[in-house]
């Protein structure tokens, strides 16, 4: 049950993502549902490459698939002129995407008895994946590279369920908690990891 609680809620928030940086981007409707379609699936996709497992096993997935379309199609139809306010959640929705998506790809890989190496980078590639290709696909910097700590939080969340820390649903829910909240303070409080900029010679 809280496989399937974590997919939903990752799918929607990437979705929701995804919508709104189309919309920021005046896509038209065909952008926005493929962006946001991306943005939700993206990461499994890339996970499943990496860690073995059959890349139709995407297609699958039918009730997320309708889920994401239907909250596309939510995003796509709220009223414009509080959209331009509920565009400030943006990063929150990235937040819980990649919160849900980091502990669900760590989950996958501890089920497949993969070594620790390889549920920390489930983690990491199935909570930022959407988000990298969304961004590219917007021709935007990705967020993960440039912005405040962001892929670190799926790194914990990995290492937390690989180690056993968190195993039964409210320990993996208060995992999803905490790792939300510290995306969420990090961009709140501009916390960056370290970075060294090569001046270009005059």
């Amino acid at each position: 049950m809280t496989w399937e609680v974590l997919s939903i809620i990752g799918t929607v928030a990437f979705a929701v993502s995804g919508a709104i940086v189309a919309m920021e981007e005046e896509y038209d409707i065909l952008g926005v549902y493929v962006l946001g379609i991306v943005t939700a699936f993206g990461g499994g996709a890339i996970r499943n490459l990496l860690i073995g497992v059959p890349i139709s096993a995407l297609w699958e997935q039918g009730m997320l698939f309708q889920i994401a379309l239907l909250a596309i199609t939510a995003v796509f139809l709220f009223p414009h002129n509080l959209l331009k306010h509920w565009k400030r959640w943006g990063n929150f929705f990235d937040a819980i995407g990649l919160s849900a998506f980091a502990i669900q790809g760590a989950l996958y890989a501890v089920n497949m008895d993969h070594p620790m190496s390889a549920v920390i980078v489930a983690a990491v590639l199935t909570g930022t994946g959407g988000g990298i290709v969304r961004d590219l696909l917007a021709g935007r910097k990705p967020l993960v590279f440039r912005s405040e700590i962001y892929a670190v939080w799926a790194v914990v969340s990995g290492m937390a369920v690989g180690f056993g820390m968190a195993e039964s649903p409210i320990e993996l829910y208060a995992l999803f908690v905490i790792t939300t909240a510290l995306r969420v303070f990090s961009y709140l409080y501009k916390w960056k990891l370290p970075n060294k900029r090569l001046q270009s010679e005059a």
